[in-house]
């Protein structure tokens, strides 16, 4: 059987493949896995949801899970999944549960847990609230179950504070500083969890801010809109005469940008202008940023001209974490807009991602276009083979010698890469070479290799 698990917890359509009685197992199995025994006092869990409709009844569920199995939850209500890490560590709960399937369509929704400290699980407690999912147990009785109480005031502004204290600390006269005073920026809040935080946090940092798609009514998230659909964000800036925009997703653990001309700046992009600032300022331990496979390899040349090593590791923001946890490194992210910060953050924040760039831009003196300009991307091309052997990919002799073949080829100026789907019998195919032609010809010809050679 697949894992109920997936790269960033249980996700499915609502109410159809995540039920009420999910969740409530969920909860019910959480507690026990994450659960402190040894702890003194009262035992508190934290839940927090973005807008979908149907996070309504899942958080109820989940949170009825929990403090039957003894722990008080605090129900946080509407707020970013970075903001529910965050407020794991601060307000020292025993574990932190966000109710969002990111930029997922509107019918989904998914549960994710954080643990102890607001770190994401490792596979293995994963794996371990899957083992005891839906199994009976002495349940505590009396006084010995949990409570549920609503704060959303106070953890919103708990961690907005947070987040306009990363780039605008308190001075000495108790004041605020205003580092983004006189910039003009577009928001795109994706009708999302970050609608409120974003605006307000970008504001009292100083910037002048245009918010779009900030209307949330539980159907609208993503919908045309944010970090998947940054049409109205490119216009916008343009009409405007903003000199950037910033785009969230769902959840706002991600953020895409846009120059003044209205072109994307991705994540990549966005990853070497902050480990260029990091390391001027002596704050990149290492000299060295942490990236996934799928980051252009662009990014990782002009770095090197830098001095800035990469360490690269699979997709998923919390193995990008876990390599920086290991190697002590203090910034890492992916391609998709995921930066993780760990100056300030224990995951990928996407509201922290704005304010530090905004922030680049005002320290620099030059425009996103100009910065962004020094991190240029390499063609890419990528094509998904479905219906094949997926996990035949590295192992065939047939397909490794043709990728062994384009790479003799493409040497030091590209790329490629075979990525089985974590969900369906499909490989997907990247190339990077030096022209976009390039890139298309290799790709497609290990595609039809892959097709040919692990066909079901």
């Amino acid at each position: 059987m697949p894992r109920m698990f997936g790269t960033d917890g249980v996700r499915g359509l609502a109410n159809r493949d995540l039920t009420a009685q999910l969740a409530l197992d969920l909860g019910d199995a959480a507690v026990r896995v994450l659960g402190d025994d040894q702890s003194e006092g009262r035992r508190r869990a934290l839940v927090g949801r973005d807008t979908r409709v149907s996070g309504d009844f899942l958080a109820a569920a989940l949170s009825a899970g929990m403090s039957a199995g003894g722990f008080d939850v605090i129900d946080a209500g509407i707020i970013p999944t970075p903001g529910v890490a965050y407020l794991t560590s601060v307000l020292n709960v025993e574990m932190g549960a966000v109710i969002s399937a990111s930029h997922n369509p509107m019918p989904d929704n998914g549960i994710k847990f954080f643990a102890r400290g607001g770190f994401k699980l490792p596979d293995t407690k994963e794996d371990d609230i899957e083992a005891v999912l839906g199994q009976d147990w002495e349940r505590p009785t009396g006084a010995g179950v949990g409570r549920i109480s609503h704060d959303t005031e106070t953890a919103t502004k708990l961690y907005i504070d947070h987040l306009v204290a990363a780039v605008a600390p308190i001075g000495e006269d108790k004041t605020q500083t205003k580092p983004l005073k006189g910039l003009k920026i577009v928001a795109d809040c994706a009708n999302g969890a970050t609608s409120v935080v974003a605006p307000t946090a970008l504001r009292r940092a100083g910037a002048d801010v245009i918010v779009i798609n900030a209307s949330p009514d539980g159907y609208n998230i993503n919908k045309h809109a944010g970090s998947t659909h940054p049409e109205q964000l490119q216009a916008m800036v343009k009409a405007s005469d903003a000199v950037m925009g910033v785009a969230f997703d769902g959840d706002a653990d991600r953020c895409l940008a846009v120059d003044e001309d209205g072109n994307m700046v991705n994540g990549d992009q966005i990853m070497g202008i902050l480990a260029r600032a990091k390391q001027r300022e002596g704050k990149l331990a290492h000299d060295t940023l942490v990236v996934t496979v799928m980051s252009n390899l662009g990014l990782k040349l002009a770095l090197k001209d830098m001095g800035i090593k990469t360490v690269q590791t699979n997709v998923g923001d919390r193995y990008v974490l876990e390599e920086m946890l290991k190697g002590g490194y203090t910034l890492g992210g992916e391609q998709s807009g995921h930066v993780i910060n760990r100056e300030f953050a224990t995951t990928g924040d996407g509201t922290l991602t704005a304010l530090t760039l905004c922030n680049e831009v005002m320290k620099s003196g030059k425009s996103l276009k100009e910065l962004a300009a020094d991190f240029p991307q390499l063609p890419q091309q990528l094509v998904n083979v479905p219906n094949v052997d997926k996990m035949a990919a590295k192992t065939n002799a047939a397909v490794q010698a043709a990728v062994a073949r384009e790479e003799k080829l493409l040497g030091d100026t590209g790329r490629v890469l075979l990525r089985p789907s974590g969900t369906e019998p499909l490989v997907r195919v990247m190339a990077e070479a030096a022209t976009q032609e390039q890139a298309d010809e290799v790709c497609n010809r290990l595609a039809q290799v892959v097709a040919d050679e692990l066909a079901l």
